[in-house]
């Protein structure tokens, strides 16, 4: 892939503009079937590096997604996850909070869901719709029973934004690798993809009248976004506003992201000892002697 992923990342303590992010790119790929190939072949090399990643049980990775309405987060995960043994990966997708959920801190809940080393964990929205979602709907706010004193002036988002990084890099110096994938569609990109939910009969279940809703507030999710992207894109969890107007393009830069991270870790087998090589040889001789059975 002739791209660089630089230049969708985050940089931390950087002033940042989305609109002048793009949301569609050059491709990655020439033709249909060269896109096939490519992400066969880092669906391929993902699921090796998966394998290693459990054997050698001393790392977790956890992939988040964010996203407006029809970016495309769910067909990005079971595109480029499709070769990844499921047991060796957990998926979660985050919906409005419980009352139970509701009477605890915002990360209460997705920390429950961390994966365990050796895996991948992948959140199909997150804690960060704490200050995107609850940023641009105020009354969710009003809802969470949050002392008067620490929401004033707005000090709650600063007082989360500064959460958010702190839980990152604990489990950062934890083991957890984190990287964070914000799906950047063109609101007219948004707009044919919401036709397209209409007119195919196939895909009306997933249209809902809520997308129309939340659509009217595009200018607000964008002045989160932007603000949440700025405050939490970090060197240990980095941000990537991936150009999402090309579904096939977010895919294989999704894949290269994640490629990127595993391939950062040294991950290894865990090697044999010499009394458990001759132990494993001894066996072999038993094996050989009864044929196998």
């Amino acid at each position: 892939m002739k791209f660089n992923l630089d230049d969708i990342r985050i940089q931390p303590g950087k002033e940042l503009n989305l609109a002048k992010q793009p949301t569609r790119i050059e491709p990655v790929y020439s033709s249909k079937a060269e896109y096939h190939e490519l992400l066969a072949n880092h669906v391929a090399q993902l699921s090796k590096l998966q394998n290693i990643l459990y054997a050698d049980n001393r790392y977790a990775v956890l992939l988040i997604f964010q996203a407006m309405d029809a970016a495309g987060k769910d067909s990005a995960i079971k595109h480029v996850m499709s070769g990844v043994n499921p047991q060796g990966c957990q998926v979660y997708s985050f919906k409005h909070p419980s009352a139970t959920e509701l009477e605890h801190d915002f990360l209460w809940r997705t920390t429950q869901c961390l994966p365990e080393r050796g895996r991948i964990g992948i959140f199909n929205r997150s804690y960060y719709e704490e200050v995107l979602i609850v940023r641009v709907h105020p009354e969710i706010l009003e809802r969470q029973n949050i002392p008067d004193d620490l929401t004033q002036n707005g000090q709650v988002w600063d007082n989360r934004y500064r959460s958010i990084v702190d839980h990152e890099q604990h489990l950062h110096c934890n083991g957890t690798r984190i990287v964070k994938c914000y799906l950047h569609l063109s609101k007219e990109e948004q707009r044919k993809r919401f036709l397209d939910r209409i007119d195919d009969q196939e895909k009306n279940w997933k249209f809902s009248v809520a997308d129309l809703e939340e659509r009217k507030y595009w200018d607000k999710y964008m002045e989160a976004y932007e603000r949440c992207l700025q405050e939490t894109s970090t060197k240990e969890a980095p941000w990537y506003a991936v150009p999402a107007d090309d579904k096939k393009n977010a895919r294989l830069i999704v894949s290269r992201i994640v490629l990127d991270t595993l391939e950062s870790l040294s991950l290894k087998y865990p090697e044999t000892s010499p009394e458990r090589r001759k132990e494993l040889l001894e066996i072999r001789k038993c094996l050989e002697k009864k044929n196998g059975e």
